[in-house]
């Protein structure tokens, strides 16, 4: 087990190090509900990342992308996610049967801010919602219904710090491992790596919608 200086186990230590003196906007800025500023990052994002729980205390973070404004804004405080195709594990949705707390991060490309929003979340199949979220003609067999209990920005510093959004300070693509590159490493295959990335590529050809 790694050993370390000081393992912090209690609010009053936490605080004591990280006081909440002059953060008052912090703590303030937090609403139950989705008002204008909301929804105009809402509509300007096209990806999202969305924390879920399940049952044995596992955290799921799974990322969802599509073009901008595709999550709707169906009322003040209810949120409307369309599923796409994917790779059927299904972690989020059996995380949501078992403990429907969710929380999400709005991400506008190019912006440093973010927008949180946690609530309940339920799965839903519905005609109309199906029909007014398609993409291409392809509509989603389901959707993710979020009743918004907490909403709040977040300010630029860790994109600032990573330089995320900064092309001369990305790594070469390269070097960076892709997924085929996992997958020869975790699973027993008769392949070779090019022949698991072409698989890979033919999906996201084939399968976005």
């Amino acid at each position: 087990m790694l050993t370390v200086d000081e393992e912090i186990e209690s609010v009053a230590r936490l605080r004591e190090l990280l006081p909440t003196e002059g953060f008052t906007n912090t703590f303030l800025k937090v609403t139950d509900q989705l008002n204008d500023v909301a929804r105009k990052f809402i509509a300007s994002a096209p990806f999202i990342v969305v924390a879920t729980k399940a049952s044995d205390g596992l955290i799921d973070v799974s990322p969802k992308g599509d073009p901008a404004g595709f999550v709707e804004v169906y009322d003040d405080k209810t949120l409307i996610i369309p599923d796409r195709l994917g790779n059927h594990r299904v972690d989020g949705f059996q995380n949501i049967l078992e403990d429907p707390n969710v929380a999400i991060l709005f991400i506008v490309p190019g912006h440093g801010d973010t927008l949180r929003i946690a609530g309940k979340a339920r799965i839903v199949k519905d005609r109309a919602i199906s029909k007014r979220l398609a993409v291409n003609g392809k509509e989603p067999l389901l959707a993710m219904v979020v009743e918004v209990q907490e909403a709040f920005m977040h300010c630029s510093k860790s994109f600032i710090r990573s330089r995320m959004w900064h092309p001369d300070f990305w790594p070469e693509r390269k070097t960076a491992p892709t997924l085929a590159d996992w997958v020869l490493a975790t699973v027993e295959r008769d392949q070779t790596l090019d022949e698991v990335q072409d698989d890979h590529s033919n999906d996201e050809e084939t399968r976005l919608y």
